[in-house]
């Protein structure tokens, strides 16, 4: 970069596992600035270390206070600060946004380099229709709460974007199951390293393939919208009703079950709502 940066505020995409993606620009940016805040200092000291950048770090985390903030808009109002994630595009799912607020409201100038977001990239792999998507952060880690937000949300005409752990993963995909049934859903893990996995299926399908390959490292959920009734919809509730008419719910999701093949707490979930 030939000329020095000005002062203001440098929101900077870091790579989510490959450190080739970095861009040319953000390495730029990273040697310019007079500082890096950023979630954790030994986390992007490892990659400033693998660019062979030595740069000041002030650590920017969900514990930040307005002490913290106010300290890092002073900076900026004087010299140029790069506000950097962890992995990925800050502000996706972190708090950087409180701080580019503040930065706006004081007139202090902001500059968005872009980069890899795991979100993008899963929606990418998918398969799953990518022209209208709504990314949600993180589901809730309690069962209630999990099921509230997947029911709040199965209505919106739109492929929905969430993180997962791996070891809430069938936790998040029997929820999924339940509140939106028929989806299809895509588990993207391990996204740009050696890895690398997507996999698009029902959750019943991929229920039982991570109960007998536990999953390991950071995870994207996808999830299908809900399209029109198709006929193959509208046959399954067809059947659903005929088996209604003689059996209880769980009996007549049990039946259609055997003639179908598709997942019985599904079809469960469905003859429910159709009693």
């Amino acid at each position: 970069m030939d000329a020095p940066l000005s002062p203001g505020l440098y929101i900077v995409a870091t790579p989510i596992g490959n450190l080739g993606d970095i861009t040319r620009r953000a390495v730029e940016v990273l040697r310019g600035v007079t500082a890096i805040a950023c979630e954790d200092t030994r986390v992007t000291g490892k990659l400033l270390n693998h660019l062979g950048i030595k740069q000041r770090m002030i650590r920017y985390d969900d514990h930040a206070g307005d002490h913290a903030r106010d300290g890092l808009l002073a900076l900026a109002a004087e010299a140029p600060v790069a506000l950097a994630s962890d992995a990925g595009t800050p502000l996706i799912s972190d708090p950087g946004y409180k701080l580019v607020r503040a930065a706006r409201q004081r007139g202090i100038p902001v500059t968005s380099l872009p980069g890899a977001s795991a979100a993008i990239v899963a929606l990418t792999l998918s398969g799953l229709p990518s022209d209208r998507f709504l990314f949600a952060g993180f589901l809730p880690g309690k069962a209630k709460a999990r099921s509230d937000v997947l029911r709040a949300m199965a209505s919106v005409p739109a492929t929905l974007i969430f993180y997962e752990t791996a070891p809430r993963l069938q936790d998040a995909l029997e929820a999924i199951a339940d509140a939106l049934p028929g989806r299809e859903v895509a588990v993207a893990r391990e996204l740009t390293k050696t890895f690398e996995e997507c996999r698009t299926s029902v959750p019943a399908e991929l229920i039982a393939h991570y109960a007998a390959h536990p999953p390991k490292g950071e995870i994207v959920l996808v999830v299908a919208p809900r399209g029109e009734d198709t006929a193959e919809e509208a046959d399954v509730d067809a059947l659903l009703q005929a088996a209604l008419a003689a059996n209880k719910p769980s009996q007549a999701a049990a039946e259609v079950a055997r003639v179908t093949g598709l997942d019985r707490k599904t079809l469960y979930a469905r003859a429910l709502e159709l009693k």
